[in-house]
């Protein structure tokens, strides 16, 4: 077990007694769920971060949106300044809504909607995006989001999430034991194999979820217009540094230094100013950073941290295994979304 904050651990149970309280109002009524006219489809984790819901998001809402219908993406906004439900354009201040919604928006094609009331972002959606086609709401990071009713769960499970306690010491925001509550469990290529005997051994009998395999994929640069500095400085602001690190020495480049921010860190001259310094004293000739990471950069500090060389933008990808049979489950799972019917 991975206790990140040790003397936090008292407080775990505690977390997790407020945690199963908060399920039993649910269930005894006593807290409402809302409904969407719409189908929606939650993606989430029981995990803080890391878990890679926003390329799976992109990689569903590519899917769906390719087979005919007509996709809303739903999300949070984490840390953002704004309270507002809004829609999110593409290269809306990442500050004002949150650097995933402007991700989201950039790289899928579909409308999204931010706002920390789901549900209103959804009626949002629905009023001022008429479709004919069937519409399918993706709620981003939905898992515990339960005050928005949902026709589907499918969870992201990794094995640092296996191997992790639950807040305030560790990183999960639910037990492991809810999994059995998903729908569909969403594994790694190269942790399949092992995790599969967990999610059966967490589900019961009568309620094991189908489990999906996703391949992870990183490409270098913005569309190859961007030349590979030959000693990089990393830099990122995500919930697990390490995993990108990582992912950089599986493609073969290396960096000669690596600068963590906390997760959704909104970057400031000041932080500017340290990755120079840091990067001149290490003789970095370039930085890499992610997805998430470059759309909180605006042109002033792009073109102040250009001054020491370009900068390498990293961008995560996944696929479904087996992406026919994943979304012939899906629709079996939430009938409506069968256009046959229609």
């Amino acid at each position: 077990m991975s206790v990140r904050r040790p003397w936090l651990l008292p407080l775990a149970p505690l977390y997790g007694a407020a945690l199963a309280l908060k399920k039993q109002l649910f269930a005894w009524g006593w807290l409402k769920r809302s409904h969407l006219e719409s189908t929606v489809i939650s993606v989430g984790s029981v995990s803080a971060g890391g878990a890679g819901k926003t390329p799976f998001v992109l990689m569903l809402a590519g899917i769906l949106r390719h087979r005919g219908y007509a996709v809303r993406i739903l999300t949070r906004g984490y840390k953002r300044s704004s309270e507002m439900v809004a829609r999110v354009e593409p290269f809306d201040d990442a500050r004002w809504h949150g650097d995933e919604p402007v991700l989201l928006a950039q790289r899928s094609g579909v409308p999204v909607y931010v706002g920390a009331d789901r549900y209103q972002a959804g009626v949002m959606a629905e009023q001022g995006e008429p479709s004919e086609k069937l519409v399918v709401h993706l709620l981003d990071d939905g898992f515990q989001h339960r005050r928005l009713a949902r026709d589907i769960d499918i969870v992201l499970l990794t094995q640092e999430d296996v191997d992790d306690t639950l807040l305030p010491a560790g990183n999960l925001r639910e037990p492991l034991e809810t999994i059995s509550q998903a729908d569909v469990v969403v594994l790694r290529e190269e942790e399949a194999d092992s995790l599969r005997s967990v999610v059966n051994g967490l589900s019961e009998a009568k309620n094991k979820p189908s489990i999906w395999t996703i391949r992870r994929m990183l490409s270098l640069g913005e569309g190859g217009e961007v030349a590979l500095p030959t000693m990089p400085l990393a830099f990122c602001g995500i919930a697990r540094p390490e995993n990108f690190i990582r992912m950089l020495a599986a493609q073969g480049y290396e960096a000669v230094k690596t600068v963590a921010f906390e997760d959704h860190h909104a970057y400031d001259e000041d932080d500017i100013a340290h990755l120079m310094q840091q990067a001149r004293a290490v003789e970095a000739n370039g930085f890499v950073t992610t997805e998430k990471d470059a759309v909180k950069l605006t042109p002033i500090l792009r073109d102040r941290l250009e001054t020491v060389g370009p900068i390498v933008v990293a961008r995560l990808c996944v696929e479904l295994l087996d992406e026919k049979q994943s979304l012939e489950q899906l629709v079996t799972m939430v009938g409506r979304l069968d256009r046959r019917r229609h």
